[in-house]
C-alpha cells in the first residue's frame, strides 16, 4: 500500500503545512506549475517526488521532470500532465494517451480548481491549488491510498484560505 499526496501550482511556494503532509507520505506527486526549483528539492527531501511541468516552469524545472508522467504502482496505471481540460473536453494528445494506455488515474493542474470526477475508466483529479498565487480561494491537495489495484481514502486536504497563510 502507498500513500501520496497530489498537489499542484506551487507557483514557487511552500510552506510548513505542505511539508508535514508530504512527510507523511511515500510519494508526492506534483501536477505542474512548480515554479522555484527549491520547491522540489524541499519535498525531495521528505519523499520521493513524481512530477512535470507546467506552463510557468522554466528549463531548469523542464530539465528536472518531464511533461507527462505514465506509470504503474500498485497494479494501477497513471497518467498525469499540467494541462489536460475538463473530463469530456480533453485534447486529442491527452485523449490519444488516454485511449492507447487506458489509465486507472489521470491527475492535472493548471485550472487552480479542485476536481474529483470519474470519466469513463478513469478517476480524473486536480488537486486545485496550494500555491498563493492565483485566482483560487481556498488552497488545497489531495491524499488518496493506492493498494492492491484499488484507489481509497480521496481526502481533500484545505490548506487555508487565500491571504490566510494559516
Amino acid at each position: 500500500m502507498k500513500e501520496i499526496l497530489i498537489l499542484s501550482d506551487t507557483h514557487s511556494y511552500i510552506d510548513d503545512r505542505i511539508l508535514h503532509y508530504a512527510e507523511n507520505s511515500d510519494e508526492i506527486w506534483h501536477a505542474g506549475d512548480i515554479g522555484d526549483k527549491q520547491v522540489l528539492n524541499k519535498l525531495e527531501k521528505v519523499a520521493p517526488v513524481r512530477a512535470v511541468y507546467g506552463n510557468i516552469d522554466d528549463t531548469n524545472i523542464q530539465l528536472r521532470v518531464p511533461l507527462d508522467q505514465l506509470f504503474r504502482i500498485e497494479g494501477i496505471t497513471v497518467f498525469m500532465t499540467h494541462i489536460i481540460g475538463r473530463p469530456g473536453k480533453y485534447p486529442a494528445r491527452v485523449r490519444r494517451i488516454l485511449r492507447q494506455k487506458k489509465p486507472s488515474l489521470v491527475i492535472c493542474g493548471h485550472s487552480h480548481m479542485l476536481l474529483i470526477q470519474r470519466h469513463l475508466n478513469h478517476l480524473h483529479l486536480n488537486p486545485g491549488a496550494c500555491g498563493i498565487q492565483g485566482f483560487h480561494r481556498v488552497r488545497t491537495m489531495i491524499k488518496l491510498k493506492i493498494n492492491a489495484g484499488k484507489i481509497s481514502d480521496v481526502e481533500v486536504i484545505e490548506l487555508a484560505r487565500r491571504g490566510g497563510l494559516s
